[in-house]
């Protein structure tokens, strides 16, 4: 069974436009960047002043007397980075190539985008869902794809747990039509 894997340090990547709030981005980036040195917290917004105000607030005023500091600090300027884009497909893009454990979309219309993530491990939409919520309150599952992983697994769930078995039939019909496939294929690949 494939319920283990190599869990990679934590990351979160968040979409936001220019209706976000920027305290509660900056407070979102946090969450992950407290957890280790090597977390990664990523932001891509459409709005060069949302990337400046949350730079300046996580730096400025967040980690200000903050206990985890040290963590945050070398977290966020290790692995926290902030991408402009001109548009939300071009975020949507940008998150697909990264395939964050956590996704979260601050934007006017977050489920507009939904269609468009293709590789993430969870997806939070809305202001009001954040990630630390769904880790520790309402999400489904806390033990998510890192590293990119997300492009070909996903998050553990209870068909990890179980074991499933191939069961393949045949009628005479249908080997006379695959039975010319497969004769073909078994030939080209002894050439």
């Amino acid at each position: 069974m494939d319920i283990d894997s190599i869990a990679g340090p934590s990351e979160i990547l968040v979409i936001a436009d220019e209706t976000a709030n920027p305290e509660w981005v900056a407070a979102d980036l946090l969450s992950q960047a407290e957890h280790d040195e090597l977390a990664a917290s990523i932001l891509v917004t459409t709005s060069e002043k949302m990337a400046k105000e949350v730079k300046d607030i996580l730096y400025n005023r967040f980690l200000k007397n903050f206990s985890r500091e040290s963590i945050a600090r070398k977290s966020l300027d290790n692995y926290g980075h902030a991408f402009i884009v001109d548009n939300l497909n071009t975020a949507a893009e940008v998150s697909n190539y990264i395939a964050p454990e956590h996704l979260e979309i601050i934007t006017e219309n977050p489920f507009s985008l939904l269609d468009s993530i293709k590789h993430a491990g969870a997806i939070f939409l809305g202001e009001y869902s954040t990630e630390p919520l769904g880790d520790y309150v309402l999400g489904p599952n806390h033990v998510l794809p890192t590293g990119r992983s997300a492009r070909f697994s996903s998050p553990l769930g209870v068909y990890d747990f179980v074991k499933k078995s191939s069961v393949i039939y045949v009628s005479e019909e249908g080997v006379w039509k695959s039975g010319e496939v497969c004769q073909r294929y078994c030939h080209s690949r002894r050439t």
